[in-house]
């Protein structure tokens, strides 16, 4: 727990994620033989590295966040996104600018409910949201070391409600980094022999298209990969289960099926759960997952790739919700799967 508030808590904005990566391969250094990194920040752990046969489990490390677009003269930052951040929440949020100077603090405004035109509400958008830092002018925002291109993360930090959620921003996806980190303790504790080798793979910029997993596979050039992210929790309100579908924090890891998903490996992982008796969901996917599963499956020719996710409730808030018997199905799920694949297992339709 102490591992997880801390990596939650701290900021990995996409092309930042260095520092939380640091975080992330501190611990896992007791469960690994070695780690590689590429040069824009994906981190691996790795078991067994000389095997021929490679298994990746994968997570993304990147959170989203905002970029300084524009600056006043009278001292106003207005902001475009870095990822999929939501323009809706972002009215009176305090802020942190990262600047090569440390932190700099401020708040998103917005007008006050007595002054707005009531007869014609405007909405929040990225065109009138902007941040005010308590300066009067340009160069005093200046002087603090913010500029344009400088990186905006919010503050809000991990919390337990009625004590089995974990609410946090950026559990979307570092929380996915902690679960292949904790399949890794549980290898090391549990002394499994792997015939293959393991890639613990913590990859970057997920947010802004899939990047990091872009990368890293064509330099792991892996055979199986199990892709761990979240989903939605489709039960709260204004959601439409007919678009989205119906799975729910507390029901147990959700299973993709899509096109990305290679049918035989995602069969022994529901035929893992059923087995140990480990509650699932199962969801649909159409053209794509979105996830980094798409970019491991279609790279060096195919790659064997399923999809294991979290459910989630408020994603790409600072609320995100999941809950803590869902993380640990997701771990034991994504353990017990990989002490079922075989060395040189090729997952052939053909055999």
């Amino acid at each position: 727990m102490a591992f997880l508030e801390s990596y939650l808590n701290n900021a990995s904005p996409t092309g930042y994620e260095s520092s939380g990566q640091k975080l992330w391969m501190d611990y896992l250094k007791p469960y690994v033989d070695t780690f590689i990194t590429d040069t824009y920040g994906t981190a691996v752990g790795i078991i067994n590295p000389d095997a021929a046969f490679k298994v990746v489990i994968e997570g993304h490390a990147d959170e989203i966040s905002w970029y300084v677009n524009y600056i006043t003269e009278d001292g106003l930052i207005y902001v475009i996104r870095n990822g999929g951040s939501d323009h809706q929440i972002a009215p009176s949020k305090r802020v942190n600018i990262h600047t090569k100077n440390g932190i700099v603090k401020g708040v998103f405004g917005w007008p006050a409910i007595h002054t707005r035109n009531r007869d014609k509400e405007e909405n929040p958008k990225i065109s009138n949201i902007f941040i005010d830092l308590g300066c009067e002018t340009k160069e005093q925002v200046e002087k603090l070391g913010v500029h344009v291109g400088c990186v905006i993360t919010y503050p809000d930090e991990f919390m337990v409600l009625n004590e089995n959620k974990f609410v946090c921003r950026a559990i979307d996806n570092r929380m996915g980094g902690f679960m292949i980190a904790e399949v890794a303790r549980l290898l090391h504790e549990n002394k499994v022999k792997l015939p293959f080798g393991l890639y613990i793979t913590n990859a970057v910029q997920e947010e802004v298209g899939l990047r990091g997993a872009e990368m890293i596979t064509q330099t792991i050039k892996p055979n199986v990969a199990i892709i761990t992210d979240v989903c939605h929790d489709s039960t709260t309100p204004m959601i439409d289960k007919k678009i989205e579908g119906e799975t729910k924090i507390g029901s147990g890891p959700v299973i993709t099926y899509a096109p990305a998903v290679q049918n035989n490996l995602r069969d022994l992982i529901v035929t893992t759960a059923e087995e140990k008796k480990i509650p699932f969901q199962r969801l649909a996917s159409s053209r794509v997952t979105g996830t980094d599963t798409d970019a491991f499956a279609y790279s060096n020719g195919g790659v064997a790739s399923a999809l294991i996710s979290l459910p989630l409730r408020y994603m790409h808030t600072t609320v995100e919700m999941v809950h803590k018997e869902d993380v640990e199905n997701v771990i034991k799920l994504i353990y017990e799967t990989i002490l079922k694949i075989e060395n040189n297992e090729t997952f052939s339709y053909f055999k």
